[in-house]
């Protein structure tokens, strides 16, 4: 398929920036206007998307779709797509636990061809350069592979099973999101004890351990509204495989005390802590 046109669903942080890198190889890359933010149309514009006022127009108009939105709502968008029987790729590259990625199949089924996809790595901007693992039919993995060539987006195609990519895509986000969260209880109870500087000065000497990144305390609030609910995924995963999943559920609980602080770029390590110690 040469230069297929693309549909972001939807230009957050994220599906903006690899909607972004996606039309450096499509025709052009669409967003729907339709319910969406001003902060969301802003991003839209910043990264050169074409806007279009519903949601058949772009799946009218798009070979390939790509969903990023929040796991909660995966599902229903995906329904909403199904409902106007879109018939190119689907790529679902949501934070998703893979048994509801391969619902998505069945969900999409018969017209669309669903990828299973996850992105671990931060947006690509800023010279970031995330992966996109990809997992499913070996055809629509080769076109989403193609569309990224040359990009700041890398893919790597785990295989043709559906839910591949999402296991590892939650695989790594159980450990890197709980461990981020277990470094805000320590030096919060460091804190709490006037010890707090004395316990980074330790963790600085193995610059290998997230315990020496207190700043990144701050960060871990503000995409707490995020996280918790990729580690709940995360813990159905878990518990899908007979594993123990309470530790998940309790950081995805742990993270919920900073919902309301979503995206605060000007939150201090202070402030963050101040908000964790409050119920």
């Amino acid at each position: 398929m040469d230069q297929p046109t693309v549909g972001i669903l939807h230009p957050g942080s994220m599906g903006a920036a690899v909607a972004a890198c996606a039309a450096t190889n499509a025709a052009a890359v669409l967003w729907c206007e339709a319910g969406r933010s001003t902060a969301s149309a802003a991003r839209a514009d910043q990264f050169g998307l074409t806007p279009v006022s519903t949601l058949y127009e772009l799946l009218d108009r798009s070979d390939i779709v790509i969903s990023l939105c929040p796991p909660a709502a995966a599902e229903e968008l995906a329904r909403d797509v199904a409902g106007h029987r879109f018939g190119g790729v689907y790529v679902e590259a949501n934070a998703i636990n893979p048994g509801r990625a391969q619902r998505m199949v069945a969900l999409l089924a018969p017209h669309a061809t669903v990828v299973d996809g996850g992105v671990v790595g931060s947006p690509p901007v800023g010279g970031k350069t995330p992966t996109l693992y990809l997992s499913g039919p070996a055809d629509a993995t080769e076109l989403i592979e193609a569309l990224f060539v040359g990009t700041a987006v890398r893919t790597a195609v785990l295989g043709t099973e559906v839910g591949k990519a999402s296991a590892l895509k939650l695989s790594y986000a159980s450990f890197q999101k709980t461990s981020r969260m277990l470094v805000a209880l320590a030096v919060g109870m460091a804190r709490e004890h006037g010890v707090d500087q004395e316990l980074i000065e330790v963790a600085s000497r193995r610059t290998d351990s997230y315990l020496s990144e207190p700043q990144y305390v701050a960060k871990t609030a503000a995409r707490a509204w995020r996280w918790g609910p990729e580690l709940e995924e995360a813990a159905d995963a878990l518990a899908a495989a007979g594993l123990p999943a309470e530790i998940l559920r309790a950081t995805a609980a742990t993270l919920a005390r900073w919902n309301d602080v979503k995206d605060d770029s000007e939150l201090s390590l202070t402030d963050a802590l101040d908000r964790l110690a409050q119920p």
